[in-house]
C-alpha cells in the first residue's frame, strides 16, 4: 500500500511537469532571415559599423553557431534555401542549382520556374511555384499540423521567396526584374493583396531610387574604395563612390537593375516584412505564424565588388540598421518573448580571384568553353564522335542516345571523360555517376559533398570540383577577371553566420561545436512541436532546445 501510494505521488508529480512542459506557451511568430551571400567574418570584419540593435543584438542577446557550414556543393542560392528550410541536402530535395539541365527539352531549367502558373501583379516575372522542391518545408510541416498558422515569405529573388515559403504558403512575394514590381503567381493567389500593392505603388525605380553614398564618414571605412577587380556598372567609369544612380540610368542603365544593387532594395524588402506583420495580423492568435525573409542585394552587390570591398562594408552597415528596425518593429508587436528569430545565409563567395593572383595566393580561372572543347576532341580521339551534350554547374551531361546508338557503356564513356578531367591542373576532385551511386571512388570529405549535392535525374554523369580558390567562367574576356561568385566546396562559400535570439534563446552564447546548414529545420521542429518533416536529415541543435536551469 505504502509502494503504491508512493508510485501514485510520483506519478502525479511527473505528470505535473510533464504538462507543465507541455503547456509553455510557443513563440507568436518565428522569423526567418536568410542573407544572400554573407560571409561568416563579416559579423567580425565589419562590426566597427554596427549599431546595438542589428547584428550586436544578436550576437550579445542571442546564441551565435559560429562553426555552421553547408554540407553539400553547389553553394547556390536555391539550394541554400532549400537547405535550410527542408532539412535536408539536393540529394534528397532536389534543388541540385539555380538552375539545372532537362535532357528532355534539352533547355535549362530554374529550381522555381513553372509554365503552369501565371504572374500576379504584373505582366511578367511570376510563372513560378515550388513544384520543384522534391521534399517539403519546415513551413510546410507548420502548415499541415496547423492550418490555422500563416506562412508569408518575402524576398527579391522569386527563389528566394518561393523555396523558403514552401508549397503551402499563404504568400510568397518577389521583385520583378522587367517591370519593377512585387509579383506573386497563380499558384499561390489569383490577386494581390492590397498591401503589397500599395507598396508597387509607392515605388517606382525610375523616379525613386536615390544615390548611393557613404552611409558613415569616410574615415569609418577599412575597405579600400577603389579596386581593379570590381565590376564598373553602366553609367559609371569607376567601381567608386557615390554612385549617381539617376545620372546613371539617364545615361542608359536599368533603374530595375540598379535597385537590386543598391542598399535602397533591403529597406523596402524591410518595409515589406513590416507591412506583412501588420496587414496580414501575424501572430495575433494561439497559432504560431512564419515570416521568411531573404536580402538579396548583398549577393547582387557582392558578385560585383566582391567580399573585399567599400561598397559591400556600406551595403553592411546600412543592412545592420535594417535588422534593427525590423527587431525593434518585432518586440514593439510582440514583446521580447513573443518572437524567435534566426539569421543565416545560403552561401557565402569566394575571394575575387583576380585579387587571389596579384596577391601570389592559390587561385585564378578556369575558362569554361576553351577546356569544354579539349573534352569535345578528347571524345573524338577516342571514340570517333563527340559524345558532351551539355555542361552546367560543373556538371557534364553526356549524350546518352549517341552513346546508346554506338553501343558503348555509359559509365566507361564517363570513367574516360573522368580521367580526362584529373589531368588538368585546376580540377581537384571527379566523380562518376557510378561513384556517386555506390559511394565508391573518392569517400574523402570533397567526395562526400558531391554526393549530398547530387541528384540523378537532374545531375549530370561526371561531376568535379576545381581547386581552392578558382572560379569557373564561360570565356577568357577582360570582364571575366572582374567581379566574383560561389558554388565551392570551400570555407569561404560554406562558412556562414547562424544566429539565433528570442523567446527561449540562451544569451550570449556561443558555440563552436560543428553545426550543419541542415540543423537548423530541425531545430525548429522541437521549438514548434512539430513531425520532422519530409527528408529531414539534420540533427537539433540541442544547447538552443534545453530549458534554463
Amino acid at each position: 500500500m505504502k509502494n503504491r501510494i508512493i508510485c501514485t505521488l510520483a506519478s502525479i508529480c511527473f505528470m505535473g511537469s510533464f504538462f507543465s512542459q507541455k503547456m509553455e506557451p510557443q513563440p507568436k511568430i518565428m522569423v526567418g532571415i536568410v542573407i544572400d551571400q554573407m560571409c561568416y567574418d563579416y559579423l567580425y570584419r565589419f562590426q566597427h559599423l554596427y549599431t546595438t540593435g542589428g547584428f550586436n543584438r544578436l550576437l550579445t542577446k542571442g546564441t551565435n553557431c559560429r562553426n555552421a557550414q553547408y554540407n553539400y556543393v553547389p553553394t547556390y542560392t536555391a539550394p541554400g534555401h532549400a537547405s535550410i528550410y527542408t532539412g535536408t541536402t539536393p540529394s534528397n530535395h532536389g534543388i541540385v542549382g539555380n538552375d539545372w539541365y532537362v535532357r528532355d527539352t534539352k533547355k535549362m531549367v530554374t529550381s522555381v520556374s513553372d509554365e503552369r502558373y501565371q504572374t500576379v501583379g504584373s505582366a511578367t516575372g511570376g510563372q513560378a511555384s515550388p513544384m520543384n522542391l522534391l521534399t517539403y518545408t519546415i513551413t510546410d510541416q507548420l502548415k499541415l499540423a496547423s492550418p490555422q498558422s500563416k506562412v508569408i515569405s518575402i524576398s527579391i529573388k522569386d527563389r528566394g521567396a518561393i523555396l523558403p515559403g514552401g508549397h503551402l504558403s499563404n504568400g510568397s512575394y518577389w521583385y520583378d526584374y522587367t517591370t519593377g514590381d512585387f509579383v506573386t503567381s497563380t499558384f499561390y493567389k489569383e490577386k494581390l493583396p492590397d498591401w503589397v500593392s500599395r507598396m508597387n505603388a509607392k515605388f517606382d525605380p525610375a523616379k525613386d531610387l536615390r544615390s548611393w553614398k557613404l552611409f558613415l564618414p569616410e574615415s569609418t571605412y577599412q575597405m579600400k574604395d577603389e579596386s581593379p577587380f570590381e565590376v564598373v556598372l553602366t553609367g559609371k567609369t569607376t567601381a567608386t563612390f557615390p554612385y549617381d544612380f539617376p545620372a546613371m540610368i539617364a545615361a542608359g542603365a536599368s533603374a530595375n537593375s540598379l535597385f537590386t544593387i543598391s542598399p535602397q532594395a533591403n529597406e523596402l524588402l524591410t518595409d515589406l516584412a513590416i507591412s506583412a506583420l501588420e496587414q496580414e495580423n501575424l501572430g495575433q492568435d494561439q497559432f504560431t505564424d512564419f515570416l521568411c525573409i531573404s536580402y538579396s542585394t548583398p549577393d547582387i552587390a557582392g558578385h560585383a565588388f566582391g567580399p573585399y570591398s567599400r561598397e559591400l562594408e556600406d551595403m553592411y552597415a546600412r543592412l545592420d540598421r535594417e535588422l534593427q528596425r525590423l527587431f525593434a518593429s518585432l518586440e514593439t508587436r510582440y514583446g521580447k518573448d513573443g518572437f524567435v528569430v534566426f539569421l543565416t545565409a545560403d552561401h557565402a563567395v569566394v575571394p575575387v580571384p583576380e585579387m587571389l593572383v596579384k596577391m601570389n595566393l592559390p587561385g585564378g580561372y578556369f575558362f569554361m568553353q576553351d577546356r569544354l572543347q579539349v573534352l569535345r576532341d578528347d571524345f573524338i580521339m577516342k571514340y570517333n564522335a563527340d559524345l558532351l551534350e551539355y555542361e552546367a554547374n560543373q556538371n557534364i551531361y553526356l549524350n546518352l542516345k549517341k552513346i546508346d546508338s554506338l553501343r558503348l557503356d555509359i559509365d566507361e564513356v564517363a570513367r574516360f571523360a573522368a580521367e580526362e578531367l584529373r589531368k588538368w591542373p585546376e580540377v581537384k576532385t571527379v566523380l562518376t555517376r557510378e561513384q556517386l551511386h555506390s559511394g565508391s571512388g573518392s569517400t574523402d570529405y570533397w567526395g562526400e559533398l558531391l554526393r549530398n549535392g547530387y541528384d540523378p535525374s537532374r545531375s549530370g554523369e561526371v561531376i568535379f570540383l576545381l581547386q581552392p580558390g578558382y572560379l569557373a567562367k564561360d570565356l577568357d574576356e577582360p570582364k571575366a577577371h572582374q567581379g566574383t561568385s560561389h558554388g565551392s566546396a570551400f570555407n569561404y562559400d560554406t562558412h556562414v553566420p547562424l544566429l539565433w535570439y528570442g523567446k527561449g534563446i540562451p544569451q550570449g552564447l556561443s558555440l563552436y561545436e560543428p553545426i550543419q546548414i541542415t540543423d537548423i529545420s530541425a531545430t525548429l521542429v522541437h521549438m514548434l512541436n512539430l513531425q520532422r518533416p519530409g527528408s529531414m536529415t539534420g540533427t537539433p541543435i540541442l544547447p538552443l532546445l534545453q530549458p534554463k536551469k
